[in-house]
């Protein structure tokens, strides 16, 4: 993820078939890409959570590839993987070995039981302080050497959380940032940190213990010559404030914001994140958990970039674009009164191909590390009928290409256009200089970078009916002007 280019976000299988016809695409048709973040290809990839219910969390799995082939990837650009850092799976063999001979493992103390956390036992209000992004309580039922006990599950009975204070549990992670670090991996991504240390008497999410936590295991990874990207989903001050300890945060703010900009023109929440994010931030507008909201609206007492009635609107707006199947998909987790993210596809809800392009210019402007999810590169609509077949709904929005059909996307104006913005930021001198943005109008902003001798402006209106971007580049004394998505396919 060089600050001179952008990434992309994809799975092996979903995009390739397996990790060389991934390199094969990496290398012909999307090579103006920089970097790559390959989302789980451990043992198995296709688990109940698509990779990140681990059962061996050292080894490719073999139907994709070797560590080999993950190398070869990572040869010739920036490789980022994830560390599932909460839990692993149900069928791992060190859970498998502790359910089996309890005390007597050695695995003993490396699952997160429920005494462990409530050793005198807790009352209601100490179980439902808990945060959970899904319905239902954080606990599941084993049997451990013939005891019913139970196991903290935070995302799904098969997912069972690790007890990271116990040597066991950090041993674990010692294996697998060993084996991603001899493959060639240059960034790991910390996949649920936030849930991971539970504090009695908190929500148990994003706390000062969460915090401290993330800079202990930031300095292990970094100890091993890895930079370490943080996976936060939540108020837009927790990610300002974990910036300084990792290398990358997310910027998760920006989707949302840009959505809500598109309703009515208003782009003054836009602005006032743009004094407010941080630096090191991976910008993104669409991930394989779909568009995050929650990231900009407000949480716990602390007001919002946006409020609730106008997350609820971006709702509203991405059922009506979507026929309202971004309703059916998009999940309500316990306590909360709207879901936390839309499932649905990035170009499905903004539907209309100048506005669509109009997010991605902004997004490949700002500071940071851009980054596209294959889907939305590809200008990908929901894939219902994934939805229909497995029930779950982030599975509109992770469809499988074939060569045929990504040959077909990838000569399309819109991801041409965004192929394009990505050459614009590898190659253009600009982006070694200095940043800066003003607001140009009652519904338009304008963004730009300048060097020594080369500016590069966007100018950006979000109002309805109008939604324009338009790139001025100056270089040599040459000035250039592109407009919207034809213009842009013309980088």
């Amino acid at each position: 993820m060089s600050t001179r280019g952008v990434s992309l976000l994809a799975y092996a299988d979903r995009l390739g078939g397996d990790l060389r016809r991934l390199q094969a695409v990496l290398d012909g048709p999307l090579a103006d890409l920089t970097g790559v973040h390959i989302l789980p290809f451990y043992t198995p990839f296709d688990g109940d959570d698509a990779g990140f219910d681990p059962v061996d969390h050292t080894a490719v799995d073999p139907r994709l590839g070797r560590w080999s082939d993950l190398a070869a990837i990572g040869g010739g650009r920036e490789l980022t993987a994830d560390i599932i850092v909460n839990h692993s799976s149900a069928l791992s063999p060190e859970f498998l070995d502790w359910t089996a001979h309890g005390t007597e493992s050695r695995f003993d103390g490396m699952f997160l039981r429920y005494d462990a956390v409530f050793p005198s036992g807790a009352s209601e209000a100490d179980i439902t302080a808990f945060y959970r992004p899904r319905p239902g309580l954080p606990f599941t039922p084993y049997a451990v050497a013939g005891e019913r006990r139970l196991i903290w599950t935070t995302f799904m009975p098969s997912q069972v959380d690790l007890d990271l204070r116990h040597p066991a549990a950090l041993a674990y992670l010692d294996r697998i940032v060993g084996a991603l670090a001899q493959a060639g991996v240059d960034v790991v991504r910390l996949d649920a940190v936030g849930y991971a240390v539970k504090t009695p008497g908190t929500s148990s999410f994003m706390t000062e213990h969460t915090l401290a936590f993330v800079e202990e295991l930031a300095a292990r990874l970094r100890g091993a010559g890895l930079r370490v990207l943080v996976e936060v989903h939540a108020h837009h001050s927790q990610q300002i404030a974990i910036a300084p300890l990792v290398d990358l945060v997310y910027d998760f703010a920006s989707a949302p914001l840009m959505l809500h900009a598109l309703g009515d023109g208003d782009i003054a929440p836009l602005l006032r994140w743009l004094e407010l994010r941080p630096a090191n931030a991976v910008t993104v507008l669409d991930t394989h958990d779909g568009i995050g909201i929650i990231d900009a609206g407000p949480a716990e007492g602390l007001p919002g970039l946006i409020d609730e009635d106008q997350m609820r609107a971006i709702f509203e707006r991405a059922a009506d674009a979507t026929a309202g199947h971004s309703d059916l998909a998009s999940v309500v987790p316990q306590w909360a009164s709207m879901p936390h993210q839309i499932n649905a596809t990035f170009p499905s809800v903004v539907a209309d191909d100048e506005a669509y392009v109009l997010c991605r210019a902004v997004q490949v402007m700002l500071p940071g590390e851009p980054q596209f999810y294959y889907v939305g590169l590809l200008d990908g609509r929901d894939d219902e009928q994934r939805f229909l077949e497995t029930g779950q709904g982030r599975e509109v929005n992770r469809h499988v290409y074939d060569d045929a059909e990504l040959s077909a996307a990838v000569a399309r104006p819109v991801p041409r256009a965004l192929l394009g913005l990505a050459r614009l930021r590898r190659d253009h001198p600009a982006f070694d200089g200095d940043f800066g943005w003003m607001q140009t109008g009652p519904t338009s902003l304008r963004l730009q970078w300048q060097s020594a001798d080369e500016l590069l402006v966007l100018d950006a209106d979000f109002a309805p009916g109008a939604r324009q971007a338009v790139l001025t580049s100056e270089r040599d004394g040459e000035r250039r002007i592109l407009h919207g998505a034809a213009g842009l396919a013309a980088i």
